[in-house]
């Protein structure tokens, strides 16, 4: 029996020092929840911090030469823990460095929570069943919709429904860009050029624009939630580059607007990312970053859920209850 949970945290930008400041912050309420715990570990590209006693607020305040020597994989080796969360970059073609990361930890006997959608996209079949083969858990909220709760609802609060298709808006950037060109009527580039000044867009926003994020995710929906077994090259994409102001006159004259929907349908076989037009009376027709998915069952029938897709604190609030599914008491 676990007398204190041990956590390690793989990647300490800005999602892991957010997972931090929470499991600081909140402790007294989070441990209310699953009992006494400590993170004993930071792992990031310049070194590491470990201390088996447990880390503090100092480690929150810890850049660059404040590290330790060491590696994330010295760390997986030697230390001692009962969960990782692991929330390194996104890399889509191979899933590294986190699907090395998770796959030891698993291997170990640790459970994992990620945010960290590449090693789900490459290897997600063989992930779960290292971590069926060594009785520990692989969970991932956070890689699908941030702060909007979509896994767990579906495999817990759902249960017993037959899911029939999961479609909906699940990238924030791209739903940014389309409803400030539909509001302002603004060119693509205009608009883009806003949200990237406004932190909204990546310097590079290719993975968002070209629907290469929302695919990805599209890929986890279907394995995990629909029990598929598909690749990232199943999924038809396209972006968003090519949709101009005008295209959101045509549909506005008909009471439509356009969004980039992720789309999984068991019945008819799509995997697809595309612009679509929706009715601006839809609850897909959300505005700003938020994201929003429409699962239809066979039970409950259509079930919608909205909310933020991106951001540290988002992102943290799926981790930490992922965290709390693994432990409550």
């Amino acid at each position: 029996m676990i007398t204190v949970i041990k956590i390690a945290i793989i990647g300490f930008g800005v999602i892991g020092r957010g997972v931090a400041e929470v499991l600081l912050e909140k402790k007294e309420e989070i441990q209310n929840r699953i009992g006494e715990y400590s993170i004993v570990a930071v792992c990031e590209k310049d070194g590491v911090a470990y201390n088996p006693d447990g880390l503090g607020w100092e480690v929150l305040k810890m850049k660059g030469g404040d590290f330790s020597e060491g590696s994330t994989v010295d760390i997986i080796e030697t230390a001692e823990f009962d969960v990782a969360i692991e929330v390194t970059p996104t890399d889509i073609k191979k899933g590294e460095p986190g699907l090395t990361h998770i796959s030891e930890c698993l291997e170990k006997g640790s459970h994992v929570i990620t945010s960290n959608k590449g090693p789900l996209v490459v290897a997600y079949s063989k992930l779960q069943e290292l971590a069926e083969r060594n009785e520990v858990q692989l969970m991932f909220e956070a890689t699908v919709g941030g702060g909007m709760p979509l896994i767990k609802l579906v495999r817990n609060d759902l249960a017993g429904n037959e899911i029939d298709s999961i479609r909906g808006i699940l990238n924030g950037t791209c739903n940014y860009i389309l409803s400030r060109m539909e509001s302002e009527k603004l060119t693509y580039n205009q608009v883009l050029t806003e949200a990237k000044e406004l932190g909204i867009a990546e310097a590079d926003p290719t993975y968002d624009v070209e629907g290469i994020d929302s695919a990805a995710k599209v890929v986890i929906i279907a394995n995990a939630l629909l029990n598929m077994d598909i690749t990232y090259d199943d999924v038809e994409i396209e972006g968003i580059t090519a949709i101009t102001p005008e295209a959101f006159e045509v549909a506005m004259e008909r009471d439509y607007t356009i969004r980039l929907i992720g789309e999984v349908s068991r019945e008819t076989g799509s995997l697809k990312v595309s612009p679509r037009l929706i009715s601006t009376h839809h609850p897909l027709a959300v505005t700003g970053t938020l994201n929003a998915v429409q699962i239809r069952t066979d039970l409950a029938k259509d079930i919608v859920v909205i909310g933020r897709g991106a951001g540290q604190k988002e992102t943290s609030s799926a981790i930490i209850s992922d965290l709390i599914e693994i432990f409550r008491k």
